[in-house]
């Protein structure tokens, strides 16, 4: 018999007899014990209670000597595998990185990356403004460097041992920016640069006239815009600018696995946590991120020609990781006659956008906007996961699906095309599914938001479109049994995004693109450039542990129920969107999330 500690009888809380009630349903107390125990000797009894022993779920992770494993995890080193071509060759970085110091606002120069390092020596890598030699020598940058273009065959860290280290792009070119000198020379000044993708591991609170100029650089060119949302309340910021503004690609963290083997942290991850990254929505009540992805790397030293370190989980590596990523993409796209629509000037930069979104993987949680449905139509992303995880090998098989115009189109494909403001315009995709049973439909809808040519960038009056997105369920024998399964129609956002399930008694459905209000003379001009992306799949999150792994240690076992008590003793009804614990997405952690983790952990032994 386990000692007790015995308090005075006192009157108990609701939430007490909750948890009371909960640990003797699940024969964790005696009931006579109800009444004479607190909290916290009720969590102890928890932890010392007869429960299976934990083991991972799912995924074996077998060691591998590709660093930095979290490409590995992207399925970014997958996709490399199956086309070994795909190395970013032919495709331009642009990589603006700040300077650590400012004098007079002036930067200092220590922003350069180490190319005495093994892993950078070898990369096509240019300091645009010519301070190759001299200046500074920055940590930050030189592994955001490694993460997208690094490549050492004989990399060695005392803690993980031997390595093949390769950035995800290991021959892209990557031109390195100061961030004043590009912001003066290329947004304000308007000198022309050539980029394919641009990446920017920094940012500000509040949007301003560089970061308007950056959004015009994107519609205008059709450039690729990647920027960190920003490092989430450990610094207490919101999402930062320009990763906040509707043309970048606003890039997120997912934290890494909670344990003290380094070769854990660096291969295994969980969710995006609020402390690491910054959550929507934005100020003008936009959905951001957009994506998320690891960012805990190994990465080349800044003062060594052959040391690693650890990046951390930080938005600023997490970027690079998925801009290095969509450098395959493109040289994908360029090199196949069929798929450069996707990078054209024309909306390509909403192309990928839309085709990184679609792929995404969703994680445990993941709901748009708050707890309930009562948002889903107008809070197009979730707050803290965007539209999921970056999934490279899902994106790779979502572009080359190929471009389909509206009418008859496959499972899975894309279009970028000029809708025209007109009432009754509107253009239709049609999916016929044999099988829709278990089947859930992911269609994005991207377009650009306009901004003037010149310094201060604003945005033009009246320019600016709003779209809707639907799904229709169809039966062409009978239309009166049509109706309108899911839509997605943000007034604010210029990204609409739906994943629902398929109706079983439906094997047509269409995806509908149009103007959401063709009322008056409201926008400038009379038609908009778009990108849309769908495709048809299982629901791949079901069995995933991490809605039940709730101290992220990589297993389910009785730990995760006394992290469960923890959140359920400290828990509100969640304000904005769903919480670890609250398992069965009712905007709540309560006794039916704890019987349904209590289920699974009596299953372990089955």
């Amino acid at each position: 018999m386990y000692g007790i500690i015995v308090l005075g009888i006192k009157p108990l809380s609701r939430m007490e007899e909750d948890v009371f009630r909960l640990l003797s349903e699940h024969d964790l107390l005696s009931r006579s014990m109800i009444g004479h125990l607190n909290i916290a000797v009720a969590a102890v009894l928890l932890a010392i209670a007869v429960l299976p022993a934990g083991r991972a779920q799912g995924q074996e992770y077998a060691e591998t000597p590709l660093q930095p494993a979290a490409l590995d995890y992207t399925g970014t080193f997958g996709l490399r595998h199956i086309e070994p071509s795909l190395t970013g060759e032919g495709v331009t970085i642009a990589a603006v990185c700040r300077s650590m110091t400012y004098v007079a606002g002036w930067p200092q120069d220590d922003y350069l990356l180490n190319v005495g390092h093994n892993c950078l020596g070898e990369g096509d890598i240019n300091f645009t403004d010519g301070l190759a030699v001299g200046g500074g020598i920055s940590f930050h940058s030189t592994a955001i460097g490694g993460i997208l273009v690094g490549n050492d065959p004989d990399g060695y860290h005392p803690k993980i041992g031997n390595f093949y280290y390769e950035g995800a792009a290991p021959q892209a070119k990557a031109d390195v920016y100061e961030f004043w000198r590009f912001v003066s020379s290329h947004i304000l000044e308007a000198k022309p640069f050539e980029a394919d993708i641009l990446t920017m591991s920094a940012g500000v609170v509040f949007e301003d006239w560089w970061t308007r100029g950056l959004e015009h650089l994107a519609e205008k060119n059709g450039l690729i815009v990647f920027a960190g949302v920003g490092n989430g309340s450990d610094v207490s910021d919101p999402v930062l600018y320009p990763a906040a503004g509707a043309n970048v690609i606003g890039v997120g963290v997912v934290a890494s696995l909670q344990s003290d083997l380094l070769g854990d942290t660096l291969e295994r991850f969980t969710l995006p946590s609020a402390e690491h990254s910054s959550a929507g929505p934005t100020a003008d009540q936009r959905c951001k991120p957009d994506i998320v992805a690891p960012g805990n790397c190994l990465v080349p030293s800044a003062d060594s020609t052959t040391g690693y370190e650890v990046s951390g989980d930080w938005t600023s590596f997490a970027t690079p990781v998925v801009a290095g990523t969509t450098a395959l993409l493109v040289q994908k796209a360029e090199s196949d006659p069929l798929l450069t629509a996707a990078v054209s000037p024309q909306g390509g930069n909403c192309v990928i956008k839309a085709i990184l979104m679609n792929s995404a993987a969703k994680l445990p949680y993941w709901h748009k906007g708050k707890p309930g449905k009562d948002d889903d139509h107008e809070a197009v992303l979730d707050y803290l996961q965007g539209a999921g995880m970056l999934d490279a090998l899902a994106a790779y098989d979502q572009l080359d699906a190929g471009r389909h115009a509206p009418g008859e189109v496959r499972l899975a494909g894309w279009d970028n095309n000029t809708i025209d403001k007109a009432p009754g315009r509107e253009h239709v995709y049609i999916l016929d599914v044999a099988s829709p049973q278990g089947q859930l439909l992911t269609a994005t809808l991207v377009w650009n938001r306009h901004f003037e040519d010149e310094y201060p960038f604003d945005a033009i009056a009246g320019a600016d479109s709003d779209l809707t997105l639907e799904i229709w369920a169809v039966d062409p024998d009978d239309p009166q049994r049509d109706y309108l399964l899911d839509y997605s129609d943000s007034a604010s956002d210029n990204v609409e995004h739906i994943h629902c399930p398929l109706d079983a008694q439906f094997n047509r459905y269409e995806i509908v693109a149009a103007f959401s209000d063709v009322s008056g003379d409201t926008v400038k001009y009379p038609s908009e450039r778009y990108a849309l992306v769908w495709k048809t799949g299982p629901d791949e999150t079901a069995e995933d542990i991490l809605w039940y792994d709730l101290d992220l240690d990589g297993d389910i076992d009785k730990d995760d129920a006394i992290a469960f008590m923890d959140k359920f003793v400290r828990s509100k009804d969640a304000g904005g969107g769903h919480t670890p614990g609250d398992i069965n997405m009712d905007g709540k952690i309560d006794v039916d999330d704890f019987n349904i983790l209590m289920t699974r952990l009596k299953q372990q032994d089955m």
